[in-house]
């Protein structure tokens, strides 16, 4: 019994966020995919955001420089976690994995968003690779399953150079380059939340 609950544990391990190698290609993300209808979360855009009050000029912030705060604080606190350890399931500088690092720093800005990398692949909208900005979802199929299974979150993009931050079994919270072969044959498409 106990080398079947290992046997179990380690196949999970071993499918969770960025341990297999896909040999899939590049897709380029297309607007306009059909989408299926989900739960209902809050959606964010530069077009839809609220205006907010200025706490020192008490006068209504610019919607599209809000997104943008918005975006960069949820970027600045998923960077706190570089160097936290890997844990299936983990939402806390103790451990974490990579949905669980954006589902985090989203909701330090209350924006619920799923807590599995393929629901999340769900939500927001699909944007070319082309039109990738800082704050945007990054998503891959890292095993032989070829479903969607690790996410990232899109830390720079400058220069045709993509950079997300992650959680891998291997390192932890790393950022890494959409340029690295891996993530390069891996990668299944781009969302943005915001």
């Amino acid at each position: 019994m106990r080398k079947l609950l290992f046997f179990s544990f380690l196949v999970l391990f071993l499918i969770s966020c960025g341990s297999t190698k896909n040999t899939g290609k590049v897709p380029e993300a297309i607007i306009g995919k059909t989408e299926r209808k989900t739960k209902p979360t809050r959606k964010v855009s530069p077009s839809k955001i609220t205006a907010k009050e200025d706490e020192k000029n008490n006068e209504p912030a610019n919607s599209e420089a809000s997104a943008k705060e918005i975006k960069k604080d949820i970027i600045d606190y998923a960077k706190t976690f570089q160097g936290t350890r890997y844990k299936f399931g983990g939402t806390t500088d103790a451990g974490m994995d990579c949905s669980g690092l954006v589902c985090t720093a989203f909701q330090k800005e209350n924006i619920t968003l799923p807590r599995i990398s393929r629901d999340m692949a769900k939500k927001g909208i699909l944007i070319s690779l082309k039109e990738i900005e800082e704050g945007d979802l990054v998503f891959f199929k890292t095993s032989s399953r070829n479903v969607i299974n690790h996410v990232g979150l899109v830390v720079e993009a400058k220069r045709g150079e993509v950079k997300f931050i992650h959680s891998t079994t291997r390192a932890g919270v790393i950022i890494s380059s959409l340029d690295e072969d891996y993530w390069k044959k891996a990668f299944v498409e781009v969302r943005r939340i915001i």
